[in-house]
């Protein structure tokens, strides 16, 4: 093995993801970094998903098939990470897809800095069921806020600026000081922070650096997250307990502030799944928390269309008999995600090139506000001392 392409270790979780591993495995498998095991973890999965695996690791012998009965993704992960031999982790879900140089840019990145970096990020497009790249991008929001290098607890405590669970690279020896993921979330019903948790322990300790590249696809399938908020919710809730249990010196209106912008973020999911109810609560508890939101139009269009939602399906339910309606939903259901996530024919470089039109940055007073708050907690980065925080490195 050559100095240079150390061995990389992906680790896959799989629980019934027949519908997209087979486009996972191959964009693994085609990176122009090939010195990689991958470790699929079949976690109890009722459909062909063992099988679709198994066929890949009959033509390459760098898949490793893994079977446990159905314990969540952190337990997948962790059983991959323990029979994994390479000095670094990199963590794919079975429905994201990895663009070709992903891994060679991000081993490079790594091996260009020193052992206080623990995680090489990079950022990720919206794709659909087709693989083609959905959504818009903002160049303010990637060029700055998903950009920060360094000591970052505070800004991971504000928001997950690594956004998903198949961005980082990570070094395997902050698994050894850390400890794994965390599996008894899923005891507590409350999975869906597990990703945002090991990260904020990995930066207790450890820098961070960015490739500034869109190198992951991140699925969005809306049926995927139907009725998920509430546990993730949750695991929001006990993932910041916990940081603000350790970590006294990050300022109580910064969790405030990331707690508004998770249930935002929780507002869209409903409202995706036609929640309309929920959607409602999520709305209030984010203004709650951050009454500055009021400064925005859309808070107020959101009121109104929640309100007249909720209205008229009180009302369709009370003129339809039970069967009707549930039989009504059921299709309706079906038919939105058979048809979600038309995409564009766009690349993540056409994406790329988009990042250096120039572009006016919004003056509403809300967006003003969140920058000024972005600067201050970069400022409060600055000013807690690192070697303090990095004690027992």
């Amino acid at each position: 093995m050559k100095v240079d392409s150390p061995l990389v270790s992906v680790i896959i979780p799989a629980y019934n993801a027949e519908a997209f591993i087979n486009q996972t495995l191959i964009s693994v498998l085609s990176q122009t970094y090939k010195n990689i095991e991958v470790l699929v973890v079949d976690d109890g999965s009722l459909d062909k998903t063992a099988e679709i695996i198994e066929s890949f690791a009959d033509k390459d012998s760098r898949v490793i098939i893994l079977k446990q009965p159905n314990a969540g993704v952190a337990a997948a992960r962790n059983l991959a990470i323990e029979k994994s031999k390479g000095e670094y982790i990199a963590p794919i879900d079975a429905d994201d897809i990895w663009y070709p140089q992903k891994i060679e840019k991000q081993v490079q990145c790594m091996l260009e800095g020193d052992p206080t970096v623990g995680l090489i990020y990079a950022w990720s497009t919206f794709i659909d069921a087709k693989d083609n790249i959905i959504g818009e991008y903002c160049p303010f929001h990637y060029q700055n806020m998903r950009s920060v290098e360094g000591y970052v607890y505070p800004v991971m405590v504000q928001m997950n600026l690594i956004g998903n669970g198949s961005v980082p690279l990570i070094r395997r020896s902050c698994f050894d000081k850390i400890g794994f993921y965390d599996s008894k979330l899923r005891e507590q019903n409350a999975q869906g922070c597990e990703d945002w948790d090991i990260y904020l322990r990995i930066a207790e300790f450890y820098e961070f650096r960015v490739v500034p590249e869109f190198l992951i696809g991140y699925r969005q399938l809306v049926g995927s997250m139907s009725r998920c908020y509430e546990a993730m919710a949750k695991s929001y809730d006990l993932v910041m307990a916990k940081s603000k249990r350790q970590n006294l010196n990050i300022p109580a209106y910064m969790y405030d502030w990331s707690a508004s912008d998770f249930c935002s973020y929780l507002l869209t999911i409903s409202t995706q799944n036609e929640d309309y109810w929920n959607s409602f609560l999520w709305l209030n508890k984010a203004i709650k928390l951050d009454l500055f939101r009021l400064l925005q139009i859309w808070v107020y269009k959101c009121y109104f269309k929640c309100i007249i939602k909720i209205l008229s399906t009180k009302i369709k339910y009370l003129m339809l008999s039970k069967d009707e309606s549930l039989g009504k939903h059921k299709e309706k259901n079906n038919h939105y995600h058979e048809n979600i996530g038309v995409g564009q024919m766009r690349t993540p470089t056409d994406i790329h090139k988009e990042m250096l039109k120039p572009k006016e940055i919004s003056q509403k007073p809300y967006d003003k506000i969140r920058r000024q708050r972005w600067l201050h907690v970069l400022k409060v980065c600055r000013s807690l001392s690192y070697n303090e925080v990095r004690e027992g490195y």
